[in-house]
């Protein structure tokens, strides 16, 4: 048999990809330097390790933003296809970096309500330190909640990066446009999907296998998907939706209902309402 040839075989593998997705790619973000970078920083929203007690420092939090800076200046090159020497991506990603940082402390008291939900929402928490350290609902939210103010900047790829590292994690999937109130608590988790145009309100309390999705797609005129409209549910403040409900479109469950489990809603449910 006659000796492989592995340097043909990587030039076509780079033809072939450069062919699909031309030189932009490049200047795609590396997923690598995203998820060590925002795990480092989920780590400093929760003061856990106790490593990072004692260890954090101002000086790493920097570290953390210049890593990030550099991957957003890639990812908005990819984005307007700037080729990578656009001075206003890389000042818009230096603009992002800094707001990003600054909301750092919002964030994690968005976080700490979602905790408190989970140790109020669940009778097997002993304290609030167990959802803290041990429940994937709580974990993926974290993630979510950073992933969610990059995207409500406009960022594209990294916030999806991050939550689908999340979704590998705990078997949640969170897309990082959805709107999500304070106070929220996933329990058991897996299976969980929550679509991009989700708005969810203040304590609400999902189980594992709930979708919040969208209906069929309506399609252009070309037979492709038309993106950018609103194609999932409203979940309004106090709902309590059980294992295995599908909840599909633009629909809206009212104020303080509850869904039992293993339902299929595709209409608005009224506030109250047991179903």
């Amino acid at each position: 048999m006659p000796r492989t040839n592995y340097k043909s075989i990587l030039a076509a593998l780079k033809e072939a990809f450069g062919q699909k997705f031309h030189e932009r790619t490049k200047f795609t973000p590396d997923a690598k330097t995203v998820i060590a970078v925002f795990t480092e920083l989920k780590d400093y929203l929760f003061q856990y390790p106790p490593t990072v007690r004692r260890f954090a420092s101002a000086a790493r939090l920097e570290w953390c933003a210049k890593k990030l800076e550099k991957q957003l200046i890639n990812a908005l090159c990819f984005q307007c296809e700037g080729g990578g020497t656009c001075q206003l991506c890389k000042a818009q990603a230096k603009t992002i970096t800094q707001r990003f940082m600054q909301q750092l402390p919002e964030i994690q008291r968005m976080l700490i309500a979602d905790v408190q939900a989970a140790f109020e929402g669940d009778p097997a928490a002993m304290d609030e330190l167990e959802p803290l350290l041990c429940y994937p609902g709580v974990l993926a939210v974290a993630y979510y909640r950073m992933a969610h103010a990059l995207q409500e900047q406009g960022v594209r790829y990294i916030p999806r990066i991050i939550t689908e590292y999340a979704h590998s994690l705990t078997g949640i999937d969170i897309h990082p446009g959805a709107q999500i109130g304070p106070g929220f608590f996933i329990d058991h988790g897996t299976g969980v999907v929550i679509g991009e145009t989700c708005i969810i309100g203040a304590h609400v309390k999902l189980y594992q296998g709930v979708t919040l999705g969208a209906k069929s797609f309506p399609l252009d005129k070309n037979g492709n998907p038309v993106k950018g409209i609103k194609r999932h549910p409203n979940i309004e403040d106090d709902v309590v939706i059980y294992a295995e409900t599908t909840v599909l479109g633009n629909v809206t469950i009212g104020k303080g209902s509850v869904l039992g489990a293993n339902k299929w809603i595709t209409q608005d449910v009224p506030p109250g309402s047991k179903i």
